[in-house]
């Protein structure tokens, strides 16, 4: 069996981070629009707005790193997920839960994600305009 999801899309917060109170571990949640790959009749595209959860040294990193409006690729699975409201009422969830994030444009204000602006320009390389990717 498989359960298996790729998501492309911008994140539409900043990630929580919190820590569990019973064993201590980090966890992070957060959403990421993804547009579908169609358009309405009136010529408008769609879309789905997806929550995803991150546990662990993956949540503190995603946390750390992570701003609303980052494009980002999340690979992780599908879990459904049932709780009981205060008043009684169950609840049902679906979300992903990211094995891997990648961070797939660089922040906006110009300054580095976890590392110093010269060094990110150091490391830039010039690609042929002709490559076709």
């Amino acid at each position: 069996m498989l359960n298996r999801v790729i998501l492309i899309g911008r994140l539409t917060r900043d990630p929580e981070l919190r820590v569990t109170s019973q064993s201590g571990v980090s966890v992070a949640t957060f959403s990421v629009a993804v547009d579908r790959p169609y358009q309405t009749q009136g010529g408008q595209r769609e879309t789905d707005f997806i929550d995803c959860v991150a546990w662990r040294r993956l949540a503190e990193t995603v946390a750390e790193h992570m701003k609303k409006g980052r494009l980002v690729a999340v690979d992780g699975r599908l879990q459904i997920r049932s709780y009981e409201t205060q008043d009684g009422q169950r609840r049902r969830v679906a979300e992903v839960v990211a094995e891997d994030v990648r961070f797939l444009d660089r922040p906006r204000d110009g300054a580095s994600a976890g590392g110093d602006r010269d060094e990110e320009r150091r490391n830039d390389v010039d690609l042929p305009e002709d490559i076709p990717f």
